[in-house]
């Protein structure tokens, strides 16, 4: 029980440090485009990157708690499924410290030599598609993955990774879609692409930090190893 509250807390922080980068903190130097490295200097690059941090840190530790558990569901494949579920919280991780990697690029190079300041662009290019592949992609497999084991196993209420279940499609293509030009972040079709994966995580997280799994369902785990 005191790890699932662990792994509920945890989701919800990945909110609390992952809207404001995306929302404010960085605004000033997507906005910018090419006078991008001007805009870095506003402090937000340094205060965006420590929750980024943070935040892939979180995404990390809900998997890696959760793990125990969800390997131990009677549900084909489970122990596969569950392990699927913890490397896609990895690449997401990773994927995130990229970003911050690239963006912190930029507040180094505004001191540096002119001629390396030219590669400005590239770094927030890099850092939008990061965006684009790590919280705008990988969040549809953890739904996917995560959604179907606690969905099989009846470890909370199935409407919660039912709409897991519905979003991690229509995020995949939103994201895929992008990727070919056809569609681009921000816009109504992304915004509705993201709303069910929104509302799963959140939901998630309260849930699992205010109640954790069924105890009935808890039962019928297979024995741990």
């Amino acid at each position: 029980r005191q790890a699932v509250g662990i792994a509920g807390a945890l989701y919800l922080v990945t909110f609390l440090a992952g809207i404001p980068p995306a929302l404010f903190l960085y605004r000033d130097v997507v906005v910018a485009g090419a006078d991008a490295l001007t805009a870095s200097a506003n402090g937000g690059i340094q205060w965006g990157a420590l929750l980024d941090v943070v935040n892939a840190c979180a995404c990390v530790g809900t998997a890696v708690v959760l793990f125990p558990v969800l390997r131990r569901c009677r549900v084909r494949f489970g122990e596969a499924l569950a392990l699927g579920f913890v490397t896609a919280r990895v690449l997401e991780a990773a994927i995130i410290f990229v970003g911050v990697v690239s963006l912190l690029s930029l507040v180094a190079l505004r001191t540096g030599p002119t001629a390396a300041r030219g590669m400005g662009g590239m770094l927030l290019t890099v850092h939008e598609w990061t965006v684009l592949l790590g919280p705008g992609l990988i969040p549809a497999f953890n739904a996917a993955l995560l959604g179907w084991l606690l969905y099989r196993a009846n470890l909370i209420p199935r409407m919660i990774p039912a709409l897991g279940l519905l979003g991690a499609p229509l995020l995949a293509t939103s994201a895929a879609l992008s990727v070919l030009g056809v569609n681009r972040p921000g816009t109504v079709l992304s915004d509705l692409a993201v709303a069910p994966i929104f509302v799963w995580e959140l939901s998630l997280g309260v849930y699992l930090l205010g109640w954790g799994f069924r105890p009935a369902a808890v039962a019928a785990l297979t024995p741990s190893r």
